[in-house]
């Protein structure tokens, strides 16, 4: 028998005994053939290849990530994450969804990439309902029987809407749901379960979720996998804490690591790889780490043809100098080399293809200084509105509501006077034109930060503690249809331009993630204090993430969707 490709000498991951053992592997079509201890003489080889005792171990795979929030295209993404070991990739493309609905999702899966992207059905696009954001796309039954017809289609993305979901029968997300547990029994459900246990888990699992991406702790992670959901464990979730919970009760089988999102300048220098590293300095051992960023994401995705190096599976593989750092030499998709670090050389891709109307996105007025007056009484004599207050965690997401007493003048809020930031929210498809304002106590310095990146609506969101850099901001952007800015002193002293709709680029990652790093710097600059500001400020528009939010169409108690009022008395 003839094999394309014989590796020698390698120190090879076997994921059924968690170990390395000293092995030969030999390829054929793109395919293990064979992994043995001997020689090999019973097989012919085209070619060969000395490994000289590096090790190797399966393709990393990520089975929840969204390719968008390093606001790149799928070929700009594979290009990107090749040298850092990922080879295959489950992406829940509801960014673009919620921009551009079915035909730009469709744009996405049709381009061409070196890894293998799979791709989830987008369970919620909008993440919530329509009376409480306005989005560009939107994905309903119609849609999702559209999209199970693609067979790189292996799961429903992340389910959002908790009262959708466990309270109305009749809701969008209860029937896609349906739909599609109706369709395919045997996919994942993947499931957005933040802080949620007791009874309310219980009748989230009931409706057919079996996974959870997000923040947990030792709590949370013993109850849900216990309660038979797979966990997916991104960066904010890798603690030792959380490692100990996992190698106490042999936890490595219900869980897996996931990037979930990494921002464009982040993507420069890792991807998958820096999560498993971050694992084992947490007190993971190695080998556990690699089989739960290689075997165990396959096996829940129904991935039977790889994340392991055995007979018959594709023949992805990370060449390594050392486990110790993780130090990445050479990557194989297919058993054919797309990244040697030796020659500094990636295969490269070709320009992904977008239609004309995703670059003429933006569509909303121009905003004014006397837009940003805002007024609450026509009573002269009152001095003071009790108001909402939006303060954020200083890691994650998580928001937070307050109440302060900000003066009146004049019947116009003199929010400026308590050094608090104007938040604003337009509708940005040239639907409604609503606008939302809300208040702050974020940034520390004179100045605004600004983008059409604002999840998952992806209206356009400015913050600024100047009205006229908030103007100038938001003007540019309009200009630049899409971005992430920061303004001060009347000035753009960073900016990020994202012209696909206004969420994308197709920038080399290189130029991309330096302009994001910049605007990261100037939101520092200006006092923002967030262990990610990036995605801090995009997700405060996101509202089914904890606790308090706002969209174009008002400022929302996550939880109840209650509407909050910004203010919630007159003095």
């Amino acid at each position: 028998m003839k094999a394309d490709t014989i590796f020698y000498n390698a120190k090879v991951f076997n994921v059924f005994l968690k170990k390395f053992e000293k092995k030969n592997i030999a390829v054929k079509d793109g395919r293990f053939l064979w992994v043995d201890s001997g020689d090999m003489a019973e097989l012919e080889a085209a070619s060969s290849v000395d490994m000289h005792d590096k090790f190797i171990i399966p393709g990393l795979i990520d089975v929840h990530m969204h390719i968008e929030s390093s606001m790149t295209t799928p070929s700009r993404f594979s290009e990107a994450v090749i040298p850092h070991g990922t080879t295959t990739v489950v992406a829940d493309a509801h960014e673009i969804a919620n921009v551009a609905g079915l035909e730009g999702l469709e744009n996405f899966v049709d381009s061409h990439t070196v890894i293998d992207i799979f791709y989830a059905v987008p369970s919620s696009v909008p993440s919530t309902n329509n009376t409480m954001e306005t989005t560009g796309g939107k994905i309903g039954m119609d849609e999702t029987m559209a999209l199970l017809k693609n067979k790189n289609v292996i799961c429903l993305g992340e389910v959002m809407d908790f009262n959708g979901l466990v309270n109305d029968e009749n809701s969008v997300i209860s029937g896609i749901v349906k739909t599609f547990r109706e369709q395919r029994p045997n996919f994942p459900v993947e499931g957005h379960i933040p802080k949620v246990e007791g009874l309310n888990l219980a009748r989230f699992l009931f409706k057919g979720i079996n996974s959870d991406h997000t923040q947990q702790n030792p709590k949370s992670i013993e109850e849900k996998i216990s309660s038979g959901v797979f966990l997916q464990l991104q960066k904010k979730s890798v603690s030792k804490e959380n490692m100990d919970v996992i190698i106490k009760n042999n936890f490595c089988e219900y869980a897996c690591f996931v990037t979930d999102d990494v921002m464009a300048d982040d993507l420069r220098n890792g991807h998958l790889n820096q999560i498993l590293k971050l694992a084992v300095c947490c007190g993971l051992p190695v080998e556990t780490a690699i089989y739960m960023c290689t075997y165990t994401p396959a096996r829940h995705m129904g991935l039977r043809d790889r994340g392991c190096i055995a007979p018959g599976k594709i023949a992805d593989m990370v060449v390594l100098d050392s486990i110790d750092d993780f130090s990445i030499t050479s990557v194989y998709k297919n058993g054919k080399i797309v990244h040697n670090t030796d020659c500094d050389k990636t295969q490269a891709v070709n320009k992904s293809v977008f239609p004309e109307k995703l670059f003429k996105s933006i569509q909303c007025r121009k905003l004014t200084l006397e837009d940003l007056l805002i007024k609450v009484t026509d009573d002269e004599d009152v001095k003071e509105a009790v108001c909402n207050i939006i303060e954020i965690e200083k890691f994650g997401t998580f928001t937070r509501k307050t109440k302060k007493n900000v003066p009146v003048v004049k019947g116009m809020l003199d929010w400026e006077k308590l050094n608090l930031s104007l938040l604003i929210v337009m509708e940005r498809y040239g639907k409604t034109g609503q606008i939302t304002f809300a208040l702050t106590n974020i940034l520390k310095e004179k100045g605004a930060v600004g983008t059409t990146w604002a999840h998952d609506h992806h209206n356009l969101m400015v913050m600024g503690t100047s009205p006229e850099d908030i103007i100038t901001l938001q003007h540019k952007l309009l200009k630049e249809q899409g971005g992430y800015g920061v303004c001060a002193g009347n000035e753009i002293t960073a900016f990020c331009p994202l012209p696909i709709g206004g969420i994308i680029s197709d920038e080399p990652i290189e130029i991309l993630g330096e302009n994001l790093s910049r605007v990261r710097q100037g939101m520092i600059d200006l006092g923002y204090e967030n262990s990610n500001v990036v995605m801090s400020f995009s997700t405060l528009s996101l509202p089914v993430s904890p606790t308090i939010k706002v969209t174009d169409k008002g400022i929302f108690d996550c939880l109840t969707q209650n509407k909050i009022p910004l203010v919630e008395e007159l003095i």
